[in-house]
């Protein structure tokens, strides 16, 4: 077995880290919600009008939002700097693409699920799309330059 170093591994993983500390949040937050109010969730997914959206506080949902989005946009991110590392592209430029990718992103999540300010969030997000793409742009160089 040949073992990959690379330094596009460590924004990575604290990508990964962020991602199961808003997961944490998002329960330790939804859960004493739900006790509060009384939510049955086995009723909330069975009614077709039903949505957590409609009975938890805004602010409690804010975090399952965050949540999502970080499986989204970001697993385009872990493939590219896998694919990066995989073919010795994933250090210098690319790893410090990889470092402002998963710092934009933290301050995305920071911003959604404290103050929820949508155009701070827009320009984040529009930012980390931009990083993203130009990382996605080198790996199209290495393997089809």
């Amino acid at each position: 077995m040949i073992a990959i170093q690379s330094s596009i591994f460590q924004p990575v993983v604290v990508l990964m880290i962020w991602t199961m500390i808003m997961w944490a949040w998002m329960y330790a937050t939804r859960i004493p919600a739900m006790t509060r109010l009384k939510v049955n969730p086995d009723k909330v997914v069975r009614d077709p009008e039903g949505s957590f959206d409609k009975e938890l506080p805004v602010e409690v949902q804010w975090k399952a939002h965050n949540y999502n989005h970080l499986h989204e946009q970001p697993t385009v991110f872990y493939a590219v700097a896998l694919l990066l590392a995989m073919i010795g592209q994933g250090e210098g430029m690319n790893a410090l693409l990889a470092w402002m990718y998963a710092g934009l992103r933290i301050i995305h999540s920071l911003v959604q699920v404290t103050a929820n300010r949508v155009m701070v969030r827009f320009v984040l997000f529009a930012i980390s799309s931009v990083v993203l793409i130009a990382l996605i742009f080198h790996a199209a160089l290495a393997v089809f330059g």
